[in-house]
């Protein structure tokens, strides 16, 4: 059967097979194609706000995406196709990038450079094809993704190259000649045109074609054109263009042997055809006369320098006057970084100077390097270096020639002083970090596990690879248990000594750190959770928010954390165990501790601000006035507070192990009835039962009586809505009997409802509505009022009494309303409509059906939204319409598949029904 595929590269589309799938207008396609554009990765909410809207956002613009995904997520569903994931702080497409048509053209445009001439021209060809149209069209104006031009550019001209070294000189005359007419000052095209008329026959054309180029440049940027066309002009005007090869000759001007310092390239690189599309890119820059210098960075054991060097020995031949390699030493653990006066040395003597005549001083070798470097056409790498200070010096003054530095540290000031092209490089794609596993070990079924034991760092890859092909005794299945364990994972990833491996390469970028950003990252190492941000790193470190994003800014910059989203910051996987670590050597168990109280803190004062905005809150915690408002994150509205949740509840979780393990009681029930608020927005049932497991387990450690009561009540809820064994009943009795102990109106209304609820779900219907009466009687506020009439009414339905329990279920959704509460009004209509389906109301029971879906699914809703499917199948199938009653239930069973698994059964019974 046809997968399904996307299309960036003209229209944005869904394909299903060879069927394009209807998707939506171009806020949709825009979504769609944010995502698509990174398979597999998080794309945070506020990165597709950005990208949709610009500056100037909707106010409602969280819950357009929301509602979005919603959609998208259907449209897939219903064609098998892959899923969107809620990862926070946003959304990831789980698909193989050779789904997608861009990503297709990359692996193409890089399998292409490592073939021969005749099949990279069909590789190329085949590439070019996928291009229906300009890229990213039907989205909106905002969203812009220039590299997907460039990579047109890329395939373009490697595809003509190849049909260069293949002789078709006549076809690519008439291909590129309207492409030159309409910019002369695309040199790389206008050269390759050149040698093709040459080739052709047509001499006088190309020298002619020349002087158009040359005119153009010298009018629009007033320099001459680039050394690589000037040198082609020369060899037509004498008369000796050499065919094309895959190596170009020196320039004429220095008929010297190219210098070349460049060190040895692995065999082949996995991945990366990204990041070298943009490094291409600039190179065309360059030979436009553009100063062109491009800094990749990123953590340690990322592979930049790998990459880099992999790269320049491909590109070498592209400039004439050579390569010149230097590694700066700035992250070296034997030897402080070389000073520019040493490079210069070493430099200087590349270029043919003689030891004696090198100057003294390091400004006049300065001076002498930029003499003789200027005006020629190279390429420069400079390694490993520390400081953007460290550089300055080494770089060219000649537009002709490009620099390119790799860095631990991002260097900043070289991007504001020199105008420095960035790019940060992250961890291989899973199939790629597979694929290098497989260069050094051969193929495995465990390979995978193996890759993402390692967190995809080709540092760690290479490592886990070299160990399985070092010995013929070891297995993967051993080396996967050994990395398979967080406490022996770092050490398993180090080979050849203890001073070769990850924990070394992290622990040189550490103790390079200064004072301050040194202390907070040894902090962030004692914050239980998987990211932090400012104002969680504020409250830990006891500093202003605005230090906190400073020094975490700092870390980013070290590429030691990673700014995922805007205030999110995350390590790498294995950078978090090094983290961990490290907090336990050099923090002592007080300094520890601390952390971990302070983080307590900080969730339970932001997550009851945050529930607050979900729901009105009838238990007695309140953390007002805690935390002043600067240092806390802004929650305005429901659609924030749902968004702090579901970024934040890995860390919730993990707060809430650490403190439980530390002894913190008190502070384990009071942040678990905290985070039990989330229920109303995302379905979690194993996560809400250990919360809520927990929850009760600390409120005896304790020995806080009404924390047991609010903590079983919880789970008691928990039980009701997934409709558990017992659904509640002994958590329900136990919490009624501890609350005669504690003279709290709330918790005995609390109590009484949820033994009323439990007591309709077995069947003792007059007993649920005696208990529940009560609750209606003796809510001290309109929020527990409501819910006990909500409840009552549902006793009363099951006990056959319709009219009370419609006039109840009314009372209770008029409360709901007033209180703005989306999650009970939504449950509100979905009973209603229940209820007056069984009344032989259908036009009233459709009414309310489908204003509880249309609300579930702009509050994404999920679980809320499987169950209104399930009604209104019930209400159409009674109407008559079946066509449409399969329908609804079809979706109820995806929803349920994905949300809430134990009850599809159900549902597909009653489908089973209508087939």
């Amino acid at each position: 059967m046809a997968e399904p595929r996307f299309q960036l590269l003209g229209p944005v589309q869904l394909f299903d097979g060879e069927v394009a799938v209807p998707i939506g207008g171009p806020g949709v396609r825009g979504l769609l194609a944010l995502l698509a554009l990174k398979p597999g990765k998080v794309v945070g909410l506020d990165e597709i706000i950005d990208a949709l809207w610009g500056h100037d956002p909707p106010a409602t613009a969280r819950t357009i995406v929301h509602g979005n995904v919603s959609h998208l997520r259907r449209i897939l569903r219903d064609i098998d196709g892959p899923s969107i994931l809620t990862t926070p702080p946003g959304y990831r497409l789980a698909v193989e990038p050779d789904r997608i048509d861009v990503h297709r053209a990359r692996t193409l445009l890089d399998r292409a450079s490592l073939a021969t001439p005749e099949v990279a021209a069909g590789l190329l060809a085949e590439a070019l094809a996928l291009w229906q149209g300009p890229a990213l069209g039907g989205v909106p104006d905002s969203l812009q993704a220039p590299e997907l031009e460039d990579l047109r550019l890329a395939v373009h001209g490697a595809r003509v190259d190849a049909d260069l070294d293949l002789g078709r000189h006549a076809a690519l005359i008439v291909e590129l000649s309207p492409i030159v007419r309409a910019d002369p000052l695309a040199e790389r095209t206008a050269g390759q045109l050149m040698r093709a008329l040459y080739h052709a026959g047509r001499r006088g054309d190309a020298l002619e074609l020349y002087r158009t180029v040359s005119r153009a440049t010298l009018g629009t940027l007033g320099v001459e054109p680039g050394a690589e066309l000037r040198w082609l002009h020369e060899r037509v005007l004498n008369d000796d263009l050499p065919v094309r090869t895959s190596v170009v000759p020196a320039a004429a001007e220095d008929p010297a042997k190219p210098i070349s310092q460049l060190p040895a390239a692995v065999p082949s690189l996995a991945g990366r055809a990204d990041e070298l599309a943009w490094l291409d890119s600039l190179i065309t820059r360059a030979e436009a006369g553009e100063t062109t210098i491009a800094i990749v960075t990123g953590t340690a054991g990322v592979g930049k320098s790998s990459l880099v060097v992999w790269w320049a020995h491909r590109v070498a031949a592209r400039f004439p006057d050579g390569v010149l390699f230097a590694s700066l030493r700035g992250f070296d653990p034997h030897h402080p970084p070389l000073e520019p006066a040493e490079l210069l040395t070493q430099f200087l003597l590349g270029l043919g100077v003689e030891t004696a005549k090198i100057p003294e001083l390091l400004h006049e070798r300065v001076a002498l390097y930029r003499s003789l470097i200027a005006g020629r056409r190279m390429l420069v790498l400079l390694d490993d270096a520390r400081t953007a200070e460290q550089v300055r010096p080494l770089l060219p003054p000649s537009a002709r020639t490009m620099t390119v530095v790799t860095s631990r540290s991002r260097l900043d000031g070289l991007a504001v002083s020199n105008a420095a092209k960035q790019r940060v490089l992250g961890t291989l794609a899973p199939d790629d970090a597979v694929r290098l596993i497989e260069e050094l070990a051969g193929p495995a079924d465990l390979n995978p596990a193996l890759a993402r034991l390692c967190g995809y760092l080709p540092l760690a890859l290479r490592i886990a690879g070299a160990r399985l092909s070092a010995s013929a005794q070891r297995t993967a299945e051993e080396l996967v248990d050994e990395l398979g364990n967080e406490r022996t994972r770092l050490a398993g990833l180090q080979i050849d000594g203890a001073e070769e491996g990850v924990r070394a390469a992290f622990d040189v970028s550490f103790r390079g750190l200064p004072g301050e950003i040194a202390e907070t990252f040894l902090q962030l190492g004692a914050v239980p959770g998987v990211m932090v941000g400012p104002h969680l790193m504020a409250a830990v470190a006891q500093i202003p928010v605005v230090e906190a994003r400073r020094r975490l800014r700092a870390l980013a910059a070290h590429n030691l954390i990673a700014e995922t989203a805007r205030d999110v910051f995350a390590p790498h996987d294995l950078v978090w165990l090094y983290l961990r670590e490290l907090a336990e050597q050099e923090l002592d168990e007080k300094e520890r501790d601390e952390a971990i109280g302070w983080t307590v803190r900080y969730y339970q004062v932001v997550a009851d601000r945050a529930r607050r905005r979900l729901a009105h809150i009838v238990d007695p915690l309140d953390f007002t006035g805690v935390l002043t408002d600067e240092a806390m994150p802004p929650l305005v509205g429901f659609a924030e507070a749902q968004d702090w949740f579901a970024t934040e509840w890995p860390n919730l979780l993990a707060a809430l192990d650490a403190a439980y393990a530390a002894g913190r009681h008190d502070d384990v029930w009071r942040l678990a009835l905290l985070g039990h608020t989330y229920r109303v927005a995302c379905p979690l049932l194993d996560e809400w039962t250990r919360m809520a497991d927990l929850g009760v387990a600390a409120a005896e450690a304790a020995g806080d009586v009404a924390g047991q009561c609010w903590l079983r009540l919880a789970r008691c809820e928990i039980a009701l809505t997934f409709e558990l064994p017992g659904a509640g009943l002994a958590d329900a009795e136990r919490a009624l009997e501890l609350s005669a102990r504690v003279p709290d109106a709330a918790l005995t209304t609390a109590a009484d409802l949820n033994l009323g609820r439990a007591l309709s779900r077995r069947g003792e219907h007059e007993k649920a509505i005696d208990r529940l009466t009560r609750a209606i009687a003796q809510a001290p506020d309109i929020t527990q009022r409501g819910q006990a009439l909500s409840s009552c009414a549902q006793a009363e339905k099951r006990a056959g009494r319709l009219p009370d329990a419609i006039a109840h279920q009314l009372a209770g959704l008029a409360i709901d309303r007033a209180l703005g509460d989306d999650d009970r009004v939504v449950v509100s209509l979905d009973k209603l409509a229940e209820l007056s389906l069984r009344a032989g109301d259908l036009a009233a029971a459709e009414r309310y059906v489908w204003e509880a879906i249309d609300l579930a699914i702009s509050r994404e809703f999920a679980a809320r939204e499987g169950g209104l499917r399930l009604t209104l199948g019930r209400v159409l199938r009674a109407r008559g319409d079946l066509d449409s009653a399969r329908e609804q239930l079809a979706l109820s069973v995806r929803i349920y598949e994905r949300v809430h698994p134990k009850l599809v059964g159900e549902v597909r019974t009653e489908l089973a029904e209508l087939q």
